[in-house]
């Protein structure tokens, strides 16, 4: 909507441009086009750095601290971005729409101060600093090294945050690397310990050859593999025992075999048993290989595709249950290789084994699978029987026979070989399947037996309570999620989890700071007490104090007994605990547990959300959190994932340099974050176009109430013209509609509202209307006066519905519109504002309804209008003069307008008739044979009337030199 006069059509100068720019009149009889300082071009990206330096210096984020201070209390708690690398798209989308939750909340009336924080321990870090000065470095030197490169990272991701115009205590985030976070991390693990989900056992973990460690649940993503699938033999050596089973006197002649499929060719020398399902039916087959007579034990639903998948031809001997096969023995494939091979598998029942592929038969590698693991300890193995051939960094110890200091990938031609040779090989071919890899160096990892700390799932506490699967559970059904799929996404993540392992091998990262037994591995007895008095010391130094100290200072003369434990926490652990770290006392302004809201992306429900509630649900017996919002991830306009390689990255700071902060804050906003975000060059130019008509809206609203004074000027509501009142019930309705959606978290359909109030309710209708009266009637006119009542009632409310969304513009907008006085209450700054409070109006909703159905009768009016224009009948619609023929309510609605009725359809005459029904509607559009006035544009007989003004009108004589017209309605 442009600030044309009444009926001034594109490319036509108004008769007086105002101030900026001012030419001579083209009239003597000027009309009232006032001005304002907020300028039509936003020139963002060149404007926006001024206001952050502003905002900083007279630190803002403080004012509105102040001048929240006693209201409900609204806590969003920030889940911390990793300090490594700028920013990129998705940070600040993340940090967007943080920003957009925390100023609603404001706006409404609570108290809802930001702290931003920061992940800083951790794998990525170390990897910079052995890639900045080699590997092998003295773990201090590590240490204060990652220390200096993290405080690095957060400044610069620091500034790219704050140019988004995000709010909040950014001279004061939390940082997971701080002294007393580190501490109170601890002292948080050694009350976990105390109450009793804490333990240290042998078992698979996810294990990364290139990070060297434990890796977490959420660190774990998968790819496509390429692998030899291979199906193998294990020669019967039981014959009579199986015989049995099957119910024969014995066996028939020929070698024997059960057979495995597998895909990790790698874990065959680590064999130690074989499962079967116990309910599934086993056939014996009998086949010929070489002319030999030759057995073979598969399922029985797969023995045909078994025999053609070998090339084989053969039939069953006999049958049998799973469950009878248990505890019978096999020997090992590679028995006559090596002495070392020379043992044999027992055949342990298992539910997981399926006949979907393969053969129907699992063979079992304690070390190197969960479920191998579990069948063979619940089948009475010890840990130390568990074979460990696969070192840290992937290659087999040198001991073992035949593939010693291979690396397990490598090793799986020379151990096929082996098979071959043995004739235990049955088929070799390569297969694709997706497979588990490390997030960070995107390389392939597997289960890995090793001595770790976990948080167990199924423990019974201390306590005797409930254990921390059916805790967490039960705390999801109490949180309320934004969208509401995200609830069921991450009680299944958690109802299937295995342990959680917090232990990892790194060396920058938070200590688990135990004392072990040399001999018998166990905690010293004064475990709890140790860790407090650790505590301390990492308070005052940071981790370095648990590297830096002698076990002697505290244990005494037990130092020679024990030793210190060399794991560091899980940095899932670290973020996780923030709840109570930051929640519960490191930050005054966040004190309140739980946060009423966590807001992260889509991956979250494995990684903070899902840590954060296991902390949370041992530590506290509930969720650190009342609702959790899920956002989606950024994609291209072909909905392609961003990436380097592909090209289609936009980067944050490149949108706010060209076209500003404000234009991404709008896309965001614009966008439905419950999926895929979309953005792309064009994509922001038409978000660029929505910007402008907001903006340009505004600018008619403060133009239009520069010289008004309400303290003056401002007329009482119940003397306001009808169409005023509408206004204000109608913006009223916005802001009801708008709050709303900002309690929700919907910020699309408030983007698409707002934009919908700017260019159909005011541009469309209001404003267009509106043009006639304020430019032409008198300055001080009561018409006049009303109408900027209106105007500045509507300005106050939609600065605020916007600022959470359009930062930098609404801050603008307020500093030209609020005046001295208000300015100042504000402290300078809209973000002390909440939303306004509108004066009530007697008969808002009566007048809404009518003024529905006003504006459909003038829909169809304007078509028309618009058909005779297009034929050259007329110039502009107030060269028309309307005959109107209405029924019922529509007559009654038109005809209450009485003389004000021509304003609202924008032409210079209009009368309404009633007629019987609706089939006798009419409408009839005459050119207008009155002259033209040359102030208002309307063409009246009275033009001409006063010879000392021969080109005005009575209504313009009247307002510039009379007492002025009378306007009721419009």
């Amino acid at each position: 909507m442009s600030d044309t006069k009444p009926g001034q059509q594109q490319g036509q100068k108004p008769q007086n441009a105002g101030k900026q720019g001012a030419k001579k009149p083209e009239s003597k009889y000027p009309v009232n086009m006032t001005d304002t300082a907020f300028p039509m071009r936003g020139d963002l990206a060149k404007r926006e750095p001024g206001w952050v330096k502003q905002w900083q210096d007279k630190k803002i984020y403080e004012r509105v601290r102040k001048a929240a201070a006693g209201r409900p209390k609204f806590i969003l708690h920030d889940g911390p971005p990793y300090a490594n690398g700028d920013i990129h798209l998705g940070h600040a989308v993340n940090k967007i729409l943080k920003d957009m939750v925390v100023k609603s909340r404001t706006m409404a009336g609570f108290d809802a101060p930001y702290v931003p924080g920061w992940d800083c321990h951790g794998m990525p870090i170390e990897i910079q600093i052995e890639k900045q000065f080699g590997k092998n470095l003295p773990t201090a030197e590590v240490l204060q090294k990652a220390r200096a490169y993290a405080l690095e990272q957060i400044d610069r991701q620091r500034a790219g945050f704050i140019r988004l115009g995000v709010l909040g205590e950014w001279d004061n985030p939390y940082m997971t690397m701080a002294y007393g976070n580190e501490a109170d991390e601890l002292r948080a693990l050694g009350t976990l310990l105390e109450k009793g989900y804490v333990y240290r056992g042998l078992k698979p973990v996810n294990w990364c050859f290139d990070c060297g460690s434990a890796l977490a649940e959420a660190e774990v993503e998968y790819q496509d593999k390429r692998d030899p699938a291979i199906d193998v033999g294990f020669p019967f050596a039981e014959p009579d025992k199986l015989a049995r089973a099957f119910g024969l006197a014995q066996l028939p002649e020929g070698d024997g075999f059960i057979v495995i499929w597998t895909t990790t060719p790698w874990t065959i020398p680590s064999n130690q048993a074989l499962n079967v399902h116990p309910e599934v039916t086993y056939a014996l087959v009998r086949t010929e290989r070489e002319g030999k007579p030759l057995l073979l034990l598969v399922a029985k639903d797969l023995a045909a595709n078994v025999l053609e998948r070998y090339k084989l031809e053969g039939d069953i001997v006999a049958t049998t249950e799973g469950a009878k096969l248990e505890g019978i023995r096999f020997k090992h494939p590679l028995h006559a290789a090596d002495p070392f091979y020379d043992r044999t598998s027992p055949v342990y029942p298992a539910d997981y084994v399926t006949t979907d592929s393969g053969t129907g038969v699992v063979h079992s590698a304690p070390a190197y699978g969960l479920e191998d693991f579990q069948s063979c300890k619940a089948h009475g193995m010890n840990d130390n029987d568990i074979l460990t051939p696969v070192l840290g960094d992937g290659r087999f110890a040198g001991t073992l026979p035949l593939f010693g200091g291979m690396t397990i990938w490598e090793a799986s031609k020379p151990i096929c070989d082996a098979l071959r040779a043995a004739g235990a090989l049955f088929e070799f071919k390569m297969f694709e399947h997706s497979y588990m890899h490390c997030w960070r160096h995107k390389t392939p990892i597997v289960y890995r037996a090793t001595n770790q700390w976990f948080a167990g799932m199924d423990t019974t506490p201390a306590d005797g309570g409930p254990t921390l699967r059916e805790t967490a559970l039960a705390g999801i059904e109490e949180t309320e999620f934004f969208p509401d799929w995200g609830q069921a996404r991450l009680q299944g993540m958690i109802a299937n989890r295995p342990d959680w392992t917090l232990s990892r091998q790194r060396q920058w990262g938070v200590p688990m700071a135990f004392f072990i037994h040399k001999e018998t591995g166990q905690l010293h007895p004064r475990t709890p007490e140790l860790l407090e008095q650790v505590a301390q010391l990492i308070e005052q130094g940071g981790i370095d104090a648990w590297h830096r100290l002698d076990a002697r200072d505290l244990l005494g003369d037990d130092a020679d007994l024990y030793e210190k434990n060399r794991d560091t926490l899980d940095v899932w652990f670290d973020s996780g605990t923030t709840h109570q770290t930051v929640l519960r006392g490191s930050h005054k302004e966040q004190l309140g547990f739980p946060a009423d809201l966590y807001l992260e992306g889509s991956d979250q429900h494995r990684g903070w959300f899902h840590s954060s509630l296991l902390t949370s649900s041992m530590l506290n017996g509930r969720p650190p959190y009342k609702a959790l919002l899920t956002h989606g991830f950024t994609v291209d306009e072909h909905g392609k994932k961003m990436s380097k390689s592909l090209g289609n990255t936009l980067a944050p700071q490149k949108i706010s340099d060209t076209l500003g902060a404000d234009i991404l804050r709008l896309w965001v906003a614009s966008t439905d974050y419950t999926g895929e975000l979309s953005i792309s060059e064009e994509i922001l130019k038409r978000v660029t176009e929505s910007y402008r008509r907001i903006r340009n809206t505004l600018r008619f609203l403060l133009a239009n109430t520069s010289d008004f004074d309400p303290a003056a000027n401002a007329v009482p509501v119940e003397r306001m013209l009808e169409i005023d009142r509408w206004a204000l019930a109608e913006t009223a309705r916005l802001q009801d509609d708008v709050a709303a959606h900002f309690e929700r978290y919907e910020f699309h359909p408030v983007v698409a509202r707002l934009q919908n109030f700017c260019s159909e309710d005011l541009g469309g209708f209001y404003l267009d209307i509106l043009k006639d009266r304020l430019y032409t009637t008198g300055v001080d006119s009561p018409a006049r006066r009303s109408a900027q009542t209106a105007l500045w009632h509507i300005a106050h409310s939609l600065l605020r519905v916007m600022a959470p969304i359009l930062t930098f513009t609404a801050e603008e907008a307020w500093a030209v519109f609020a005046g001295t006085k208000t300015f100042a209450d504000s402290d300078e700054t809209i973000f002390t504002q909440t939303l306004w409070a509108f004066p009530a109006i007697a008969d808002g909703a009566a007048l809404l309804d009518k003024y529905a159905l006003l504006r459909a009768v003038r829909a169809d009016v304007t078509k028309q209008l618009e058909e005779v224009r297009a034929a050259g009948a007329i110039g502009s619609s107030l060269q028309a003069e309307l005959a109107i023929k209405a029924a019922g309510d529509k007559y009654r609605t038109l005809a209450s307008l009485d003389d004000d009725l021509k304003f609202v359809f924008i032409t210079s005459a209009a009368a309404v008739d009633e007629v019987q029904d609706a089939a006798q509607e009419a409408v009839a559009v005459t050119p207008s044979a009155a002259d033209k006035c040359e102030r208002c544009w309307h063409y009246r007989r009275d033009v001409g009337h006063d010879p000392a003004h021969p080109g005005l009108c009575g209504r313009c004589t009247s307002n510039l030199f009379g007492s002025g017209e009378q306007r009721r309605y419009a």
